[in-house]
C-alpha cells in the first residue's frame, strides 16, 4: 500500500514540475513507445478529486497501459500504410464542422425550443394520424379478484364487481384489501389480456374470453377467479389515445426540433445572400 502511495505522490510531483528543461524530457516521462513519450503533465485530470490513493494508482496505471497499446497500434499503422492513406486533414475538417454545427443546434434547441405540448395538440395529432396507432396486443379495462374457493363473501363480491356506483366500488376495494388473494381495479387503465389470463391457471381462449360476455367467473380446486370486463380493444385495432400520449408528445417535439433547425438554416442562408457574404463561381 505504501509503495503505491509513493508512486502516486511521485507522479503528482512530476505533474507539477513545469520548470523541467526540455533536454530532460525523457526523465519527466512516465512511458515511451519508440520516440513517443507520455509525460506526467498528460495525466492531469485522469484521477477525480477525492479518489483513494490506491484507486488513483490503478487508474493511472490503466491509462498508461491504454496509451502504450494505442501508440503501438498507431505506429504500426503509420509504418505500413502509404502516405496518401494517412492524410485525414479533409476528413477531420468535415468532422469538426459537423460537430460545431451539431453543438450549435443543441444550444439553439436548449434556448428556443418550446417543450410544452398542450392536450389539444395531442388530441389533434391523434385524430389526424390514427393509422399510426395500431395495437400490438389485445387490451382490456375492468376489474379482477381472486378469492379462496369457499369464501363467504363470494355472493356479495359477484354483485359489487359489476357495479359502477361509487359506494359499491369503495366497498369492493375495502373488502378485497382484507380478503382477496389478488385484486386489480382497472376502470381507467388498460392492461394486456394476457396479464389477466396469466392469473387464471386454466386454459382460456382470449378471443372467446373478450367477445362472449362482460362478466366471467372461473374456479379451480382452491380459488375463485372473478373478472369484469368494462371495455376491450383487439389487436390491430386503434390504440386508445391515453396509451399514446407520451409517444405523440415525443413526435410533436421532434417535429418542432426539425422545423426550428430548418428555419435557422434558411434564415442564415437568406441573410448571407442579402449581405453578399458568399459567392458561387461558375466555371
Amino acid at each position: 500500500m505504501c509503495r503505491y502511495v509513493c508512486i502516486f505522490i511521485f507522479i503528482l510531483a512530476l505533474t507539477s514540475c513545469k520548470w523541467l528543461p526540455k533536454k530532460y524530457a525523457a526523465e519527466n516521462a512516465v512511458a515511451r513507445v519508440n520516440d513517443k513519450y507520455l509525460y506526467a503533465e498528460d495525466l492531469k485530470g485522469i484521477v477525480p478529486k477525492g479518489t483513494q490513493p490506491a484507486d488513483s494508482v490503478e487508474m493511472i496505471k490503466t491509462y498508461i497501459n491504454s496509451w502504450v497499446h494505442q501508440q503501438l497500434l498507431v505506429q504500426l499503422a503509420e509504418a505500413n500504410l502509404p502516405s496518401e492513406k494517412q492524410d485525414f486533414e479533409r476528413e477531420l475538417e468535415l468532422y469538426k464542422n459537423s460537430l460545431l454545427v451539431y453543438q450549435y443546434g443543441v444550444e439553439l434547441l436548449r434556448q428556443k425550443l418550446d417543450t410544452t405540448v398542450k392536450a389539444e395538440e395531442v388530441q389533434a395529432y391523434y385524430n389526424d394520424n390514427q393509422a399510426q396507432f395500431k395495437l400490438r396486443e389485445n387490451i382490456v379495462r375492468g376489474r379482477m379478484l381472486v378469492l379462496p374457493k369457499n369464501s363467504p363473501l363470494l355472493p356479495k363480491i359477484r354483485t359489487l364487481i359489476k357495479s359502477d356506483k361509487l359506494d359499491d366500488k369503495l366497498t369492493l376495494q375495502e373488502l378485497s384489501s382484507k380478503n382477496a388473494l389478488y385484486a386489480w381495479f382497472g376502470d381507467s387503465t388498460w392492461l394486456p389480456v394476457e396479464g389477466i389470463l396469466q392469473k387464471i391457471p386454466l386454459p382460456i381462449d382470449p378471443e372467446i374470453f373478450l367477445s362472449t360476455k362482460k362478466y366471467h367467473e372461473f374456479q379451480d380446486s382452491v380459488n375463485n377467479y372473478l373478472v369484469y370486463i368494462r371495455e376491450y380493444k383487439v389487436k390491430e385495432g386503434l390504440s386508445p389515445m391515453e396509451l399514446e400520449v407520451q409517444n405523440i408528445k415525443a413526435i410533436i417535439l421532434n417535429k418542432r426540433k426539425s422545423e426550428l433547425i430548418a428555419k435557422m438554416e434558411e434564415d442564415v442562408f437568406k441573410e448571407a445572400l442579402q449581405k453578399k457574404k458568399f459567392e458561387i463561381f461558375e466555371k
